[in-house]
């Protein structure tokens, strides 16, 4: 499956943003997906997930209270809302598809992954 991710920029500190995840060539509804994201001079941290049917979400502490990851199979996407976001959220943010749908937090776990879209977060 193909993975496009889209939707970053440039945000003040406390400002919000959306990502979408968009699949193509194959369906990932049977799929769980991630979004990692990665600093420079970082290693690529995982940041949400979400299991196929959507029952199973899960975020990095980092993250947690603050973003929202939801999918929508019909539409093969995934999205990743993000509020009050900070500096340190500024990275570059790849979603990735899981075909064992568990979620793993870890990137060597996710067999498929998109390009990536850069988030800037400006104080």
């Amino acid at each position: 499956v193909q993975l496009q991710a889209y939707g970053g920029g440039l945000v003040q500190a406390g400002g919000s943003l959306r990502l979408t995840c968009a699949a193509s060539g194959r369906t990932f509804s049977n799929y769980a997906v991630g979004w990692f994201r990665q600093a420079p001079g970082k290693e690529r941290a995982f940041v949400a997930s979400i299991t196929w049917s959507g029952g199973g979400k899960y975020y990095a502490n980092s993250v947690k209270g603050r973003c929202t990851i939801s999918r929508d199979n019909a539409g093969n996407t995934v999205y990743l809302q993000m509020n009050s976001l900070k500096p340190e959220d500024t990275a570059v943010y790849y979603c990735a598809a899981d075909r064992t749908n568990v979620g793993y937090s870890t990137v060597s776990r996710y067999d498929d992954w998109g390009q990536g879209t850069q988030v800037t977060v400006s104080s």
